[in-house]
């Protein structure tokens, strides 16, 4: 399967199908701030969004952000009926090369109980940072 999916650059014309992926993986939506903008601006500041396509369909994503210090990886994730067919390691692979090539460290989050995804990364060399709570403010309203 992994030699007919096409792995390129996001383009604004894949945003619909992005947010839809992005909601039935779990991994992002308006609620947490993802939005065209965001992305679009993201990519200006030297990050990147790899999308994985199949035919028509977009399949998977990988966004990487850039801090100035190392690339964030996030946002990866396959469609669920096309998960475990090599496609997560193709995206994984680009992703890394991505890093590589800017000359930077990756990092990424995944949740405790996502051992498939633990499992690729690992598998693709990342290794366990430590044991750490993450916090974050996602609404300044409130404060």
């Amino acid at each position: 399967m992994t030699n007919e999916v096409e792995i390129r650059d996001y383009q604004s014309a894949d945003y619909p199908q992005i947010i839809e992926l992005w909601s039935q993986t779990g991994l992002g939506g308006a609620q947490r701030g993802d939005n065209q903008q965001i992305i679009e601006q993201s990519i200006a500041m030297g990050g990147r969004l790899l999308v994985a396509v199949l035919g028509n369909e977009l399949v998977g994503t990988s966004w990487m952000t850039f801090d100035g210090r190392r690339i964030h990886l996030h946002h990866f994730g396959i469609l669920p009926k096309y998960q475990r067919k090599g496609i997560g390691k193709n995206l994984t692979e680009k992703s890394i090369q991505f890093a590589k090539e800017k000359g930077y460290q990756v990092k990424l989050e995944v949740h405790k109980d996502n051992t498939n995804a633990i499992a690729l990364y690992t598998k693709m060399g990342f290794s366990y940072l430590g044991d750490y709570d993450v916090y974050i403010i996602r609404d300044f309203k409130n404060l």
